[in-house]
């Protein structure tokens, strides 16, 4: 029934420096090139750099580190790892002038508008680009010494060679300044990831209060307004015309009784209460009996999951059972859900005419992007005469908000 999935992560990966590819450097020669001139000021300017950055890692450390007893301690502490952030901004201009090494600039840290003092703190505190250049400014300091003495005697001593000893020296400072004062690029990827999907999902919950405005306003709304208006006629006709009087309240009742049918359904829309008593096992088979083919509900689950997980998960069965209704032409369905390796499975199969697409119109585009805000995967695999799998997997959060981070791998599930 149901068919193979395979889960892969495709993207590019690219150098820790996160940036334009560096100018490609000519070969040293004995001639002193401009280049070379660079390369030679870069490495008596190490001395003093390393000298104020060593002397200022080791104050904040110090320092901060001693008043952590007090409420000045951990404040003071944050307030050097941002003062690291501007070092290691010097650093990577000095770097991109002398050496012509291209670094990308970390992404400041998000400021967060009427957050709690302590979260802000503590996102201050955890800086891994303040930390990573506090660890270049403290290890720099031997470093600096060699490289500035060696670069002042090759000067009068070495001079004929001094192209490639200045060469070699200057990219150690490549290298390090590749390795600690770089933005790391998953970490990048993943806040652009994040920053996109968060503006998805603020879209998303937008057009959800629009879409329950309108369909109160269209429906239920427009629905009670008509009932109080045949209700006011009728207790005007009550003792001039008893019978007509009957007969208006007779289509008020009826008038209620659609009314509350609409609202029942807009509720039902917005989060059923049988997901939230019973879990998605009962939800599921609830949503199947709505479907106009026969559906086989099969739920392997633990424990239930987060709320929001749960939701989601509830929400893509609901809409992919509506398309199979409307859509398909199927005689026959299923839906399993499970969970495997730290993320929660979903496949739905339709035994109908096939041909699903994301951009088939059919709501498949939305879903995958609800989906991948959270983080999720969603596959169609639906060749022309069917049959069709539509694959859905969401991380697993647990009821007291803990991710499953487990390692994810291949999953199949047998007919």
């Amino acid at each position: 029934m149901m068919e193979h999935l395979t889960t892969a992560a495709a993207g590019t990966a690219r150098t820790a420096g996160a940036g334009p590819e560096d100018a490609r450097l000519p070969p040293p020669g004995f001639a002193l090139t401009a280049g070379t001139w660079r390369e030679i000021v870069h490495l008596l300017g190490n001395l003093p750099m390393a000298l104020i950055g060593f002397v200022y890692a080791v104050t904040v450390l110090s320092v901060g580190s001693a008043l952590t007893v007090t409420v000045i301690g951990l404040p003071l502490l944050a307030l050097g790892l941002a003062g690291s952030r501007q070092l290691g901004r010097l650093e990577r201009a000095r770097a991109r002038t002398l050496l012509g090494v291209r670094v990308a600039e970390p992404t400041p840290i998000p400021v967060l508008v009427g957050g709690r003092r302590s979260r802000r703190l503590w996102l201050a505190l955890k800086d891994p680009v303040g930390w990573r250049t506090m660890l270049y400014d403290l290890i720099r300091l031997p470093w600096g010494i060699f490289t500035f003495t060696t670069a002042l005697v090759s000067l009068f001593v070495l001079w004929p060679v001094l192209p490639f000893v200045a060469r070699g020296l200057t990219n150690v400072d490549r290298v390090l300044v590749r390795a600690l004062l770089s933005p790391s690029e998953e970490l990048e990827r993943r806040i652009r990831e994040l920053e996109s999907d968060r503006g998805f999902v603020v879209d998303t919950a937008a057009a959800d209060l629009r879409r329950i405005e309108r369909d109160l306003h269209d429906g239920a709304q427009a629905r009670l307004v008509a009932l109080a208006m045949g209700l006011g006629l009728a207790k005007e006709k009550l003792l001039e015309d008893p019978d007509a009087a009957a007969v208006m309240v007779d289509e008020a009742h009826g008038e209620v009784k659609l009314a509350l049918q609409e609202l029942r359904d807009l509720a039902r829309g917005i989060h059923p209460a049988v997901l939230t008593d019973r879990g998605l096992d009962a939800a599921l088979s609830s949503v199947a009996t709505r479907c106009t083919v026969p559906v086989k509900v099969t739920v392997e689950l633990p424990a239930r999951p987060a709320a929001a997980i749960e939701g989601i998960a509830y929400f893509t069965v609901s809409e992919l059972l509506q398309n199979i209704s409307k859509h398909s032409g199927a005689r026959s369905a299923a839906v399993d859900v499970w969970r495997a390796e730290g993320r929660l499975l979903i496949q739905v199969w339709d035994d109908g005419r096939g041909g699903a697409r994301l951009d088939g119109g059919t709501g498949m585009a939305g879903l995958a992007d609800r989906l991948d805000a959270v983080d999720g995967l969603f596959v169609i695999d639906s060749p022309e005469g069917g049959p069709t799998t539509v694959t859905a997997e969401l991380p697993w959060w647990d009821r007291e908000g803990h991710r499953d981070r487990t390692g994810r791998s291949p999953v199949t599930r047998h007919p």
